[in-house]
């Protein structure tokens, strides 16, 4: 790939309505996918008394990301890009189709979305705690690693081949589809080992919520009822 395909971008495109109406469409349609597919995890942690993980619950899990995924992206589509990942934002950037400007408005909004999404779950369950995640017993930090690096440019690959690349020809019709596939497809690849993150923002959210200043008040005010 030629290097002079990668644009920094001008100082006046971080206030260009265009710029900021895309990143606001990023920071919706990241809420939307957040919101569904982190509300299934705690829907089944709900019905199953917060029982061990079984395949049932791998299943609901992929097919809830894999739809929310699907509507994200398409509603996004045609002013953003459909994103929804800021691995997605940066092999775009890398690829000459973004400016890095535009990249960190981008960044800024889906990472805002996902925070965003899970006080809202928070909110609305009543407290329940957002699925933040964990490696599986016997699964080491190198391994999830080899996981997420595959399952990331699994998907960041469908992405460019379906929805970004200028040859991509009626493959573009089914872009939506075929990336909430893949991701449906890595968590029940992954899910049981790592999570399945393949989003930083995804990952993002859960982890700034579960330590947001409301836990820790909770955790303070438990502290001293038990002394």
């Amino acid at each position: 790939m030629p290097i002079y395909r990668i644009a920094i971008g001008t100082p006046g495109e971080a206030s260009h309505p265009d710029a900021l109406k895309a990143a606001l469409a990023e920071f919706f349609s990241m809420l939307i996918f957040v919101f569904a597919g982190q509300g299934s995890g705690m829907a089944f942690n709900k019905l199953s008394n917060d029982g061990s993980p079984n395949p049932s619950g791998l299943l609901a899990a992929a097919l809830a990301h894999a739809f929310a995924l699907f509507v994200a992206v398409s509603v996004g589509a045609n002013i953003s890009g459909g994103h929804v990942n800021p691995a997605v934002t940066f092999g775009a950037f890398i690829g000459g189709n973004i400016t890095l400007l535009r990249s960190i408005l981008y960044w800024i909004a889906q990472l805002l979305g996902s925070v965003v999404a899970c006080i809202l779950l928070k909110f609305a369950t009543g407290g329940l705690e957002t699925s933040a995640f964990a490696l599986s017993s016997g699964v080491s930090v190198w391994n999830a690693l080899v996981f997420e690096i595959v399952m990331t440019f699994g998907l960041v690959y469908t992405v460019y081949a379906t929805a970004v690349d200028p040859k991509k020809g009626n493959l573009g019709n089914i872009a939506p589809i075929a990336i909430g596939f893949i991701v449906g497809a890595n968590i029940l690849a992954g899910g049981p080992f790592d999570g399945a993150s393949m989003n930083p923002a995804v990952s993002f959210g859960p982890a700034v919520v579960s330590l947001s200043v409301f836990d820790q008040k909770d955790r303070i005010r438990l502290s001293i009822k038990e002394k």
